[in-house]
């Protein structure tokens, strides 16, 4: 399966990495994209050598062929997978906006494309009118999600807001590849 695995600005951008190396174990071809706040939190270094493939961070990023390698890899995946997924991305896709490349590949993905998102974020952030909104609008737009799940935070809260675990993200990719 071709699988565009988009990682934002989260301190669950970690998880990120265990997840991209699983899903290359697991015989995908993974195309990370990185919001420009992720790079913050993980290198595109070490998602290149883990998925043996370039990372998209920027639209400038872009200049290996003519086509726009957000339209590439939005017209050729089969599952976009954004872990972490952090409020300010889902507000973005919930309002179709598309200041950096992972935005734009949501937008401009077939509306036959699987998403799956594993938000990750402060409790009253995930609780908040404006995050609920959103979550919902993209489930309606036929988003699915993972998580948040429930525990430690990294801003020292408890509560609802850590990404989900890997080995659950890998579950419901499982469990959506199986309706592709």
């Amino acid at each position: 399966m071709n699988i565009v695995l988009g990682i934002t600005g989260s301190i669950a951008a970690y998880k990120a990495a265990d997840l991209a190396s699983q899903l290359v174990k697991a015989g995908h071809d993974v195309h990370p994209v990185m919001t420009p706040s992720a790079t913050e939190f993980i290198t595109q270094l070490t998602l290149q050598t883990l998925t043996r493939t370039s990372v998209l961070v920027g639209l400038e990023d872009e200049k290996q062929s003519w086509k726009p390698g957000h339209i590439d890899l939005a017209d050729n995946a089969d599952l976009l997978v954004v872990a972490p997924a952090s409020a300010n991305t889902l507000a973005n896709f919930a309002n179709g906006l598309a200041p950096d490349s992972l935005s734009s590949i949501y937008l401009a993905l077939p509306r036959t494309t699987t998403v799956l998102l594993a938000p990750a974020m402060n409790g009253k952030m995930w609780d908040h009118p404006a995050t609920r909104r959103n979550v919902t609008r993209l489930a309606e737009d036929g988003c699915h999600f993972v998580g948040p799940a429930e525990g430690e935070l990294a801003c020292g809260y408890q509560g609802l807001g850590r990404m989900s675990e890997v080995g659950d993200i890998l579950a419901a990719i499982g469990e959506l590849s199986l309706r592709l």
